[in-house]
């Protein structure tokens, strides 16, 4: 694999990568803490390598009838593949998915925990159906005293896969023709085909070594996939060749069928709680008073008349080893509790920790045309009771410093979105999003793109928002790349995926790099605009870690 990527590698350096991708500058190398892992799945091919102008041959699904449990889809599925071997298609390229039906529902998480930890794997699901008026008051509405409820008919509840039929990484910023790349292997006739990944927050950083084996951007299209459905399931298989980089039709299937020998039937219930857990260390950085520091600077340079900064994010690494080991999927298990109205998601390449996280920020999600964006920004905590919680709200609602955090954010947005679409509708203009554990000021933009191409452009252009970032973006980057002494790596960057007729994105925070056996790499960060101050910030990232935290005892300082 690793001759693999050196070949893409010097085959697409980007001449002109400032125009085509997107950009980020330098930031700090941080310190390894996690050890190799051995290659448990089966070789593929790194899409990148192919011509992105060049359509592939075929992109086909097809059904196959249902069974009533996931031991019959396998054992069905094992009988498609080796049927694919004697029946091979007249193209040189291709993506094929087999997909069976299972009349039982059975949660995608619990399929992917079963599954021995065959790498690479992901795991993505969408928010919840129904934002009810206890979780997304309007401002307007607030004062009349009613809730807005919107709802989203969205069938596919989750997706859990492993092996890649076929992925795609680079080193380089994430440009049109690595997005082409991906495209190519998609199709509106094929929705459930899909490439599940996430981009790094800065591009051009230097990458620290746990971050290495994710690349400048990461995407799997699984050769394994379980759908979590309304209702039902289904498990699916998909197997993609390309000729033209060396990955025949008769490899790729053998190469599914490897990976289906390794493949579990039994799925048990999860529990969705953390045996006993000890923090034996927890390492900040910065520290608190390197913290101080930071946000301090941060102020003179947007309280001076020099600098045009107005808002910059700064975030924080902290660094927790526990005892017994953390396991990520049984971590993720348990933020599903606390996931409600947000995204939860597992991004692990071969020979690499996981990527796991449970944020409540959608960058985007596009329908062919239709395009939707949201501002999220300033934060609260929930409150103990109805009336502290209404209180908070209020609080909320009528700070200055968090107005002003969140318009940056929303207007920002809009003009990003009014670049590429006719029209732009706001609506909310300014609503509290309430979360399990926190609450955010929260707006939701709307517009129709000129064509599906915009895609890129959409997401090169809202990655970074100010609310991850910073406002004006280059001047915040600079500052971020200038005083944090840690890798961002895949937080607060882009993670969702691509299909043929719909994509989805959220942006990867509340987050955690996680290995088993070698602890946690927990990311949390915060608006700093005029009258923050550091104290109130530092309980913020606290408050915003806590979702992991909380899993644990200390039996050391923190």
């Amino acid at each position: 694999m690793a001759a693999t990527t050196g070949h893409c590698i010097a085959r697409f350096i980007d001449p002109e990568p400032m125009k085509y991708s997107i950009s980020a500058i330098s930031i700090r190398q941080s310190v390894n803490v996690f050890k190799k892992r051995n290659l448990l799945c089966s070789m593929s091919m790194n899409g990148c390598q192919g011509e992105p102008r060049l359509p592939v041959g075929t992109v086909e699904t097809r059904t196959l009838p249902a069974v009533l449990s996931p031991a019959l889809a396998v054992d069905r599925l094992k009988s498609a593949v080796s049927e694919l071997q004697s029946d091979p298609p007249p193209f040189d390229s291709g993506i094929i998915r087999l997909q069976v039906p299972v009349q039982e529902q059975i949660e995608a998480l619990d399929w992917l925990h079963a599954q021995n930890q065959l790498l690479p794997r992901c795991f993505f699901s969408g928010r919840s159906q129904s934002v009810g008026s206890d979780l997304l008051v309007d401002v307007n509405q607030r004062i009349n005293g009613k809730g807005h409820t919107s709802s989203e008919g969205h069938k596919l509840i989750s997706v859990a896969g492993i092996g890649s039929a076929v992925f795609f990484r680079h080193l380089h910023p994430f440009s049109f023709d690595d997005w082409r790349s991906i495209k190519r292997f998609l199709s509106e006739k094929c929705p459930l085909i899909r490439a599940y990944g996430a981009i790094r927050f800065d591009a051009r950083a230097n990458v620290s070594r746990e971050w290495e084996a994710f690349g400048s951007f990461y995407f799997m299209v699984p050769q394994v996939e379980f759908d979590e459905l309304e209702g039902s399931s289904m498990l699916a298989t998909t197997v993609a060749w390309d000729n033209a980089i060396s990955l025949t039709y008769e490899k790729a299937v053998a190469a599914l069928q490897a990976t289906m020998q390794q493949v579990s039937s039994i799925v048990l219930k999860s529990q969705n709680e953390v045996p006993s857990t000890f923090i034996l260390s927890n390492n900040h950085i910065p520290g608190k008073t390197s913290w101080a520091l930071a946000v301090n600077r941060a102020l003179q340079m947007i309280n001076s008349s020099n600098s045009s900064l107005n808002k910059v994010v700064l975030a924080q690494s902290s660094n927790v080893m526990t005892t017994p080991d953390i396991d990520p999927l049984t971590w993720l298990s348990c933020l599903q509790v606390e996931g409600q109205n947000s995204y939860q998601f597992c991004l692990q390449p071969s020979d690499a920790p996981a990527f796991i996280g449970n944020t409540p920020e959608r960058l985007f999600h596009r329908n062919k045309l239709s395009i939707c964006s949201e501002a999220l920004a300033a934060t609260r905590a929930r409150g103990g009771s109805k009336a502290l919680d209404l209180q908070i709200e209020l609080d909320l609602l009528s700070s200055p410093k968090d107005h002003l955090e969140f318009t940056i954010v929303r207007e920002w947005i809009r003009r990003k979105l009014e670049a590429v679409c006719a029209s732009v509708v706001v609506e909310p203009e300014k609503a509290i999003r309430k979360l399990p554990r926190v609450q955010h000021l929260y707006a939701q933009l709307t517009g129709k793109l000129a064509s599906e191409d915009d895609e890129f452009d959409v997401l090169s252009s809202l990655h970074p928002t100010p609310a991850v970032c910073g406002f004006p973006t280059e001047d915040a980057r600079l500052l971020i790349a200038e005083t944090e002494m840690f890798d961002r790596g895949m937080y607060a960057g882009p993670v969702g995926w691509f299909g043929g007729e719909e994509s989805e994105f959220a942006v990867g925070i509340r987050s955690a790099l996680v290995e088993k056996g070698n602890g946690a790499l927990l990311y949390a960060g915060t608006g700093i605009v005029q009258g923050s101050d550091p104290s109130v910030e530092w309980k913020e990232l606290e408050l915003k870690k806590s979702q992991f935290t909380k899993l644990m005892k200390c039996v050391m300082p923190i």
